[in-house]
């Protein structure tokens, strides 16, 4: 339940507010290789992370799977058009090991969302770093050399570099598999 506490810290909780939200989540157990969520479905739940790795993708004009991202611990899996705009997803998200999350429901969440004043709050300040965060990660891909955004997720996601398949890190870093090899051949020698 520690994971809770801190996805959901903000001044205007109560402790109430907080307790009423712990006991709608639901601990789950995922196997490594588990979709939390297929293309095409709509999405129903979203999850804070416990312990693993998890990572989120999207199919290419050539049918190559593209990393969109990975989530690890203390992080909210959500695709987030899916669930608030009720459409299907355009993403997959696959637990990359074994996993234990905290879900709750869509209709549990906006229950809540509706009568704790403070959660609205919450999820507008967690919206906004959302927003940051994608707008930063874009500029990132454009403005940074692969070794640098290679360092980046090292320092943001160590977890990610230990158990997520090299050739998912490339696609997430937008090289290949053999740049990937490289760069970190060159900073292990230097």
């Amino acid at each position: 339940m520690d994971v809770l506490k801190n996805i959901y810290q903000h001044p205007a909780f109560s402790e109430e507010d907080l307790s009423l939200i712990f006991n709608k989540h639901e601990k789950i157990n995922y196997k490594k290789g588990d979709f939390f969520l297929k293309e095409n479905e709509i999405s129903n739940d979203y999850f804070v992370l416990e312990s693993g790795v998890v990572r989120s993708f999207v199919y290419d004009i050539n049918n190559d799977d593209i990393t969109i991202n990975f989530f690890t611990i203390n992080d909210i899996i959500i695709e987030a058009s899916s669930i608030f705009q009720r459409i299907p997803s355009i993403e997959n998200i696959q637990a990359e090991t074994d996993c234990v999350v905290w879900k709750i429901s869509y209709e549990d969440f906006q229950e809540l969302f509706h009568s704790i004043p403070a959660l609205t709050e919450w999820g507008r300040a967690w919206m906004s770093y959302q927003l940051f965060y994608l707008k930063n990660r874009s500029v990132e891909m454009i403005t940074k050399s692969a070794t640098e955004r290679y360092l980046d997720l090292i320092q943001e996601k160590p977890d990610v570099l230990k158990f997520a398949p090299l050739k998912n890190v490339a696609s997430y870093l937008g090289i290949t598999d053999t740049s990937l090899s490289r760069i970190r051949k060159e900073i292990v020698k230097g």
